[in-house]
């Protein structure tokens, strides 16, 4: 039987600490996984739900991006997974007695824990001005205080339009035919914060601004090297593809700061041998210092080019460019800097170096822990570097795999979510049509706070997602937000961007993935492209959560009709009614989405083009392939000071908190850790146990304070420190951002730790 939802926020200043797990998965994550599943669905639900996810007749998983195998499992979803699909189709309701009960003021004392789990929103909800309670509203009165607010801006770029990553296709796409026919293309989406710098680089670099391989790409290859990712929490299907190709003969490098459970030993829960022994991944794990990437990477392909033969000439001649001016700058990498930089051993690095001229097939996957930094995008480059030199893009077994998060956070931007749109982009909505787009480039994640902090922004729209809590610098962002006049968010859930509103705020609910989405032509589907361009339909079985809500095309229909006109041509009505003819235009508009309908109604869907792997076509400004020399660079910290790299819990998708647990680093009952190598704990006097405020330093001197973080003893690299996100997103300045990309420097924050005032 489903659980109530929890009446007060659980206290969380004690955190308990245990060892450390060094495997992931097996009975655990089973027992754990139906354990939160009954807590919010109910037995029977569970089993009805669960067993329809990542299936070719059920829906995409609302969490992470990792493809389908072609020969799917019964039970084809994992303990994260299954944590996202029991909070969506939980039987929790948030209805507008629950607002007259709680007013906003609050709703901002309670912790994103706390609110997610009070369940579904049931009814549009509207905070008129200067209340402190929101109030039942329709929708036709919600989209039409939408109407009166962007009606009354000086021009349509005071109008913010942002974008989750679980908005769908179809929903995407009208979303920005609406902004950029209202004339603006300030559509920031969580992109900005995650991959962006994968997108930069890999757009330079190889002409294609995404991965570069299948799943059985990585089947095949030799040697997969894993850099900045943690598989087990944050792509834990990602393991069984990893476990393939071990037993295929691969071989995996780890390179992270952490070592991570689900890197050491994944024990499948779909086997006998995964529920006993399971299967060792990693064969050798660089436990590389935080932003220390580019220097080795820069060293290996130094040392590719000092060993005979290891240079694939033929590619490098036939399909590069650059390569001299690469090669000269790769010659002059050193040892000694390199693992200063990195705090690697030597004996390490040459290992890894016999492991890469060993294997003729490599695919580099990375996540978070290579994009977030100010040297991200060269970083980037330098990984695409180490794949060119030995032809390991474009062919069977090789290339780049930039994991991404989101469950459609790839297709979004596919579908023209993005704030420096192609002009080929524009040109074909242009002609599909008949208007003429904004050509201006808009605001990204970081400008669209700046433009609300600073007035030049009024309205903020966001298709899903939780705005406040993911952004940099918390402080900030929240005095930001405030400053709208008016706030819009289309949610399935309570979260803290809710209660962080302009002078007038809406919340419009929205049906989730797991729902069937009935509309005047008949059921409809939904289609998501996964981590590796594979696109596939998805439908959803549970009745809505309430009779109340409407899908993201029909609210963006809705407000387009109300926004723009009935003078507008676009067919609007046409497209909420039937979700078919908006794919008809998506093909149309979109290159490799021909034939969209036919196409997607295949098992498994179809995967789109990609010149690089498919055809070793690089669509670059050079038109092949460009080796980059840009300098080396890590992150500088002061003595007594440490590198801090904001991460999840295991209890965690993004910014949505199912638990208190982090149970592979043996954190239970609360968030507020910080883990310490032991050594860097005794120079700084820091006894495990002991409770610190984190302070980070950055060049604008503004103190930035994240109080009462438990000190856990922990095996981090020397002068590395960690601790989960959003509640130390405070400690990110706006301004630290990516070079190139502008993404958040989450994962290399300079923080002094000060004795807690409560310790």
């Amino acid at each position: 039987m489903a659980t109530k939802p929890p009446q007060g926020d659980p206290v969380q200043d004690a955190p308990k600490v245990a060892e450390r797990k060094r495997a992931a998965a097996g009975l655990p994550a089973i027992g754990h996984t139906l354990r939160m599943a009954h807590r919010q669905m109910g037995v029977r639900r569970t089993a009805l739900t669960l067993l329809g996810v990542n299936q070719e007749n059920g829906f995409d998983c609302p969490g992470c991006a990792w493809p389908e195998p072609e020969h799917r499992h019964r039970a084809e979803f994992c303990e994260n997974g299954a944590k996202a699909v029991a909070e969506e189709a939980t039987l929790r309701r948030v209805t507008p007695e629950f607002f007259a009960a709680h007013p906003v003021s609050d709703l901002a004392r309670r912790s994103g824990y706390w609110l997610g789990q009070q369940g579904r929103l049931t009814h549009p909800m509207y905070l008129p001005e200067g209340a402190d309670h929101y109030e039942p509203v329709s929708w036709e009165r919600a989209f039409g205080i939408v109407a009166e607010e962007l009606a009354a801006l000086s021009s349509p770029d005071e109008a913010v339009f942002y974008t989750s990553g679980r908005t769908s296709n179809e929903a995407a796409f009208l979303y920005q035919l609406f902004a950029r026919k209202l004339g603006t293309n300030n559509l920031p989406d969580c992109s900005n914060m995650c991959h962006e710098s994968s997108g930069s680089a890999l757009s330079e670099t190889i002409g294609v601004g995404k991965g570069s391989v299948l799943l059985e790409d990585l089947y095949r290859a030799d040697l997969i090297v894993v850099a900045g990712q943690n598989p087990g929490t944050n792509h834990p299907r990602m393991l069984s593809a990893l476990e393939k190709a071990k037993a295929n003969g691969a071989r995996v490098v780890s390179v992270n700061p952490l070592p991570e459970a689900g890197l050491e030993r994944f024990k499948n829960p779909q086997t006998l041998k995964g529920l006993t022994a399971g299967t060792a991944l990693t064969d050798l794990f660089l436990q590389i210092r935080i932003g220390g990437d580019q220097a080795l990477f820069r060293l290996l392909n130094k040392l590719v080019l000092d060993t005979p033969g290891a240079v694939d000439e033929e590619f490098v001649r036939e399909h590069t460019h650059g390569f001299q001016e690469f090669a000269e700058a790769a010659r002059a990498a050193d040892w000694d800097s390199t693992l200063a930089a990195t705090g690697l051993a030597r004996e390490d690095i040459e290992r890894f170096l016999r492991m890469v001229l060993d294997s003729e097939r490599i695919v580099v996957c990375w996540a978070m822990g290579l994009t977030q930094h100010k040297h991200s995008v060269p970083m980037i480059r330098e990984i695409v570097n180490f794949l060119l030199l030995r032809g390991n893009i474009g062919r069977p077994g090789a290339g780049v795999c930039p994991v991404r998060g989101h469950s459609n956070v790839q297709g979004d931007r596919t579908m023209g979510i993005v704030e420096r749109p192609a002009p080929a982009f524009l040109d074909a909505l242009e002609r599909e049509f008949g208007f003429a787009p904004p050509r201006e480039h808009g605001h990204d994640v970081v400008r669209a706070i700046r433009a609300l902090r600073d007035g030049a922004a009024k309205v903020f729209f966001a298709m899903g997602g939780n705005f406040v809590a993911a952004s940099p610098d918390t402080e900030v962002t929240e005095a930001a937000m405030r400053r709208a006049r008016l706030t819009v968010h289309v949610s399935t859930k309570l979260n803290r961007s809710h209660a962080v509103t302009g002078t007038r705020a809406l919340i419009l609910p929205t049906l989730g993935r797991t729902e069937r989405d009935l509309q005047a032509g008949g059921e409809q589907f939904v289609t998501v492209e996964d981590s590796m361009g594979m696109v596939h339909a998805s439908r959803g079985r549970l009745e809505p959560a309430s009779p109340h809500l409407l899908s993201e095309p029909a609210i963006v229909c809705r407000l387009a009709r109300r926004v723009l006109g009935a003078e507008d041509d676009v067919p609007w009505e046409e497209f909420e009614r039937d979700y078919a003819t908006v794919r008809d235009r998506i093909a149309r508009v979109v290159p490799g989405f021909e034939d969209f309908n036919a196409r997607v109604a295949r098992p498994g869907g179809f995967a789109l083009p990609h010149a690089p792997r498919d055809e070793r076509r690089f669509p670059t400004a050079t038109g092949k392939a460009n080796f980059t020399a840009a300098p080396v660079e890590c992150p500088q910290v002061p003595k007594g000071r440490l590198l801090l790299q904001t991460l999840r819990s295991h209890d965690q998708y993004n910014t949505t908190v199912y638990g208190l647990d982090d149970r592979y680093r043996g954190v239970r009952n609360g968030r507020r850790v910080v883990l310490v190598n032991p050594e860097d704990a005794r120079e700084l006097r820091l006894a495990d146990g002991s409770y610190v405020d984190l302070v980070s330093e950055w060049k604008d001197g503004v103190e930035r304070r994240a109080p009462g973080f438990r000190v856990v003893h922990y095996p981090t690299a020397r002068g590395c420190a960690a601790a989960y996100y959003p509640e130390t997103n405070v400690l990110v300045p706006l301004d630290a951002t990516a070079d190139t990309s502008n993404t958040p420097a989450s994962k290399s924050v300079v923080v002094r730790l000060e004795q807690s005032a409560t310790d």
